[in-house]
């Protein structure tokens, strides 16, 4: 009697689309981190949110929390193209992706809305900039990752 085992085949996943995932991976849990101080800080002063609900209305209609917009719109978008498959992620797509999120990943005490309020969140978060980093050191890995395949990021 032999026995046999059912493998299943792995659908490779493209280099590319990969990095992008890796990317917004990183970006999902460094929103989390940020929508959590956040609340912590909105809580501490205006008093409790309640509940998930109560906490995603304010996300989205309540002026304390308009800074996280461009971060959760760089989310969005990113989400919707990998839904897209008529939308091939080219090389230009990931450097033109990881220009856009060390761009908007750089606080400033000097900078406007979300520049100013990123910084804000990394001073008095720990769980931020822990999340900071692990975004930005993703980042050179995923550049060098496109130019270097294979790498950690693509096995």
């Amino acid at each position: 009697m032999s026995s046999r085992s059912e493998s299943t085949a792995l659908v490779p996943v493209d280099p590319l689309r990969r990095i992008v995932l890796t990317i917004r991976d990183g970006l999902i849990g460094l929103h989390g981190a940020l929508i959590i101080a956040e609340q912590s800080t909105y809580e501490g002063i205006i008093g409790p949110v309640g509940s998930v609900d109560r906490l995603l209305d304010l996300l989205q209609h309540n002026p304390w929390f308009t800074w996280l917009h461009p971060f959760s719109d760089l989310l969005v978008r990113i989400d919707h193209l990998l839904q897209d498959d008529a939308f091939d992620i080219t090389d230009e797509y990931v450097s033109h992706l990881i220009a856009e999120v060390e761009q908007l990943l750089h606080p400033s005490v000097e900078g406007d809305g979300f520049e100013r309020a990123y910084y804000e969140a990394l001073q008095r978060a720990p769980d931020v900039v822990l999340a900071h980093f692990h975004v930005k050191r993703l980042l050179p890995e995923t550049a060098f990752a496109r130019r270097n395949a294979p790498s950690r990021l693509l096995q």
